[in-house]
């Protein structure tokens, strides 16, 4: 008996073949974002075991120098290998341009020293020998060289029509992730850099360990690099992007839920037939069940496949992403694995059960003889939005108590859930209500059944119009988010970059330097500062010195401080903070700072300044103070402000020419803001992807919702056309229904998208990252995310009709009967 009844059930599908697009469609595309997300999480935690790794060869330790942008000499590695650290290699790293503006990192490195740590003969080979000779090859990966386009021999342009190359594809597949490897030759001819980056160290005893640390000359350390340090640093970048991925993946069950809903509505009729001729409701239960399993593992085989497609498009930007943020390796091809499709399957699973539970429930305990009316479950449809809306109430309150709790990363994401899952449940509740309540108060009769077949078309569009506000709202909080983090940051930029040239300075060398630069007449004043690393019972503490000019005052982005804290800072015992340690040590403007010596107990807090730059505890001490307390020790920077910025070049030069300093050692502070923001907008690129994809989604899911609802109304719509409403006039009403729908829909998404963001960036960032900002709002961001999606909304309300009144009105009428 079960085999006929399934036959029968399925054979819906025939009849509708739409329909089996749309249930296809729904769940593949949740699916396939999701397993995206996956695949990227996954694959980048399986590259960070091999962050530390070259050529396979493992370098858990590496000497670097503490202060950015500070180069190891040549001598002290010189120095290392004479007393016996054969295990250590040098790196140099360039980052460079392409003519296609599309970044690169190049690795200089020492291939005879490699070829001596190398515990295979795998990095023995020819191309490892051509890269000392020129015109210095660069050594590319398998997955990278795809990326690119290269073949063996090709040149790579960069952005100032220089080439570099030619390349040797790795096919030994020794190399992984986005960096190319050269000579180190090679890198310090392009980069024009005195020295190395990175010493990187392999496995040492105890005993080596402590004989290095005695080696290290003033300025470099000795770290250990660990795995977990990387992963906690990645932690919530690979959150957030989980968080869209579930976000994409439950707006797509939507469109899942919308069309098995339908098919459940559409099939009323045939099983009331069947259950009045003696099927039981058990037989039906399991042939639906066969049937919504069978939806699962297929759309779970072509999400799988599509997500992986995804993973591959996505993955150069979450590489390049990872790299600039965290300096973390990931390679750019990822693989299927089990791991992370198992996790889909699940989640496949799971959501088919909730999407088609309710359905499957409100048609198997419906008495048969209802279910012979058609689409008689349809016009209950308002109470299922109460039913909603008292649910909604419950995550309302569940919402609320979240709030109450301490707060950290975790529970702000629960408690962004709870509010979306709430607000979402609400939509279709009050789009109805405010539709009924619409048309029974407008004058004109028109108005009244257009609001009254808006509220009716609601138990087919409702829960479309309820992904479709939680995507916009999603896309407007991170909307906001990005750009006010990215407002902020360029303003922070703007105010802490207040010199036009930076210099780092020997301390010999720093008096001089200052000195001449106040007697060039393009200069208009020269600022001063020191640094010391600090160590404390709370960590490390970076302690800085200021003076008390304007511009330097001016250069402090202030979260909060007492009343005239300049004042209080140059002439009392008192200390600026970061927020990063006012949030950490729970301090505040006000109160008292006890350190160990030299620096003493009894430091009033004046401020707290943002920092979104450093990871570390910073305090900030005026000229005066620094001097009393460190004396001469520290390192030494050089900040100058120029009256005109175009002969900020022409200063450098003369600079570099005079003191013979390295080049890096002098910044323009327009590049670095530049090469900042350029990073920033790279870094969120995949954000943005997902989010956009979401949103099209929710478009098409209420698209296709009201495509096939429209079907189904085949006999009102042929009705409406026999009592003289023109096709023109049917088109025209459709296509206002979900403009109307998608407008009231906006006004509930925005305040909710704004809320979001607000949350986003005082629980989630500020618990993930240290650090809090403002808000910033971009209502014309807001107005071309609207009307793109209004436009698309009214279009598809339309061409459903369109599509409906193609056909004659009696033929329509007489086939709907």
């Amino acid at each position: 008996m079960l085999f006929p009844v399934a036959k029968a059930l399925l054979g819906h599908y025939r009849r509708h073949p739409l329909q089996i697009f749309l249930v296809w469609l729904g769940l593949t595309l949740g699916v396939a974002l999701l397993v995206g997300v996956l695949a990227i999480n996954h694959h980048a935690k399986n590259s960070y075991s091999a962050g530390e790794k070259l050529f396979s060869n493992p370098f858990p330790n590496r000497i670097r120098a503490i202060q950015e942008n500070i180069s190891i000499p040549q001598a002290f590695y010189i120095n290392l290998r004479r007393a016996g650290y054969t295990s250590c290699m040098p790196i140099q790293t360039l980052h460079l341009e392409t003519d296609d503006d599309i970044d690169i990192s190049l690795i200089g490195i020492d291939p005879v020293a490699l070829m001596q740590i190398s515990t295979n003969n795998l990095a023995s080979t020819v191309d490892m020998l051509a890269l000392m000779h020129p015109p210095f090859p660069i050594l590319v990966s398998q997955p990278l060289a795809s990326y690119f386009g290269l073949d063996d021999g090709d040149s790579i342009t960069l952005q100032n029509k220089s080439k570099v190359g030619p390349v040797i594809i790795d096919k030994a597949q020794r190399l992984s992730g986005s960096r190319m490897f050269s000579d180190i030759a090679l890198t310090k001819m392009l980069g024009h850099k005195s020295g190395f980056d990175i010493i990187l160290c392999g496995e040492m005893s105890e005993s080596q360990t402590d004989r290095l640390e005695r080696m290290l000359p003033r300025g470099l350390q000795l770290e250990t690099h660990k795995e977990s340090g990387l992963t906690a640093l990645t932690k919530a970048f690979h959150t957030n992007l989980l968080a869209m991925g579930m976000l994409s993946f439950v707006v797509g069950l939507f469109i899942f839920y919308q069309a098995m809903s339908l098919s459940f509505v559409q099939r009323q009729p045939l099983v009331g037939t069947l259950r009045q001729i003696g099927v039981s409701t058990k037989e039906l239960i399991v042939a639906m069940s066969f049937e919504v399993g069978l939806w699962a593992i297929i759309g779970w085989i072509s999400g799988n496949f599509f997500g992986l497609l995804l993973a591959n498009q996505l993955i150069p930007a979450v590489s390049n992403s990872l790299y600039s943020l965290y300096n973390a390796d990931v390679d750019l091809l990822v693989t299927w694995s089990w791991s992370w499709s198992y996790q889909s399957l699940w989640m496949a699973v799971l959501g088919c059960v909730l999407a088609c539970g309710w359905p499957l429930y409100r048609l198997l305990s419906t008495e048969p003889i209802r279910l012979t009316a058609r689409l008689s479950l349809a016009r209950f449809a308002g109470k299922e939005f109460q039913v909603q809306a008292i649910v909604a109430c419950v995550f309302c309150i569940a919402a609320y108590l979240m709030n109450l709790l301490p707060h950290s990363h975790e529970n702000g994401f629960m408690l962004i859930g709870f509010l979306m899952i709430s607000v979402g449940l609400l939509t279709p509740f009050i789009l109805w209500k405010l539709f009924d309540w619409l048309s029974y108060r407008l004058p004109s009769a028109k108005a009244r059944w257009f609001f009254s077949d808006s509220a009716a078309s609601l138990s087919y569009r409702g829960v479309a119009a309820m992904a479709f506000m939680l995507a916009l709202a999603s896309n407007i909080g991170v909307e906001t988010m990005v750009g006010s983090f990215r407002a902020t940051t360029n303003n922070w930029l703007e105010q802490r970059l207040a010199a036009d040239v930076y210099i780092q300075p020997s301390k010999a060398s720093a008096s001089r330097i200052s000195y001449w630069l106040e007697k060039q007449p393009e200069v208009e004043s020269v600022w001063r500062q020191w640094t010391i690393d600090y160590q404390t019972e709370y960590g490390k503490l970076e302690i800085l010195s200021t003076g008390s000019t304007l511009g330097e005052k001016s250069a402090l982005t202030m979260k909060v401080a007492i009343p005239e804290f300049w004042y209080s800072l140059h002439h009392e015992r008192s200390v600026l903070i970061s927020e990063s340690m006012a949030l950490k040590w729970n301090l505040k403007p006000g109160d008292h700072l006890d350190l160990p010596t030299p620096m003493g107990d009894n430091w009033k807090i004046s401020g707290v300044y943002y920092d979104y730059g450093n990871p570390y505890n910073q305090l900030l001490l005026s000229h005066h103070a620094w001097l009393k307390v460190f004396g001469g020790q520290g390192k030494t920077g050089i900040g100058v402000v120029l009256t005109d910025k175009e002969k900020r070049t022409e200063l450098i030069g003369r600079i570099l020419k005079k003191y013979r300093l390295p080049i890096e050692q002098v910044s323009d502070n327009n590049n670095i803001q530049t090469q900042a923001m350029r990073v920033f907008d790279r870094t969120f690129i995949v954000t943005g992807t997902l989010g956009n994809l979401t949103l099209v989604i929710a478009v098409f899911g209420l698209f296709f919702a009201t495509l096939v609802g429209e079907v189904s109304r085949q006999r009102q719509t042929a009705l409406l056309r026999c009592l003289g409403l023109s096709g023109k006039e049917l088109v025209l009403l459709g296509g206002l229904q979900l403009l109307m729908i998608g407008l009231f829909t906006m006004l509930i998404a925005l305040p909710l998208g704004i809320v979001l963001s607000q949350l986003l960036i005082d629980i989630v960032m500020k618990y993930a990252f240290g650090w809090t900002m403002e808000i910033n709002y971009f209502p014309l961001e807001y107005l071309t995310t609207f009307s793109w999606t209004l436009l698309a909304l009214t279009l598809a309300g339309a061409a459903t009709i369109w599509r409906v009144t193609k056909r004659q009105a009696i033929v329509s009428l007489r086939e709907s009967l």
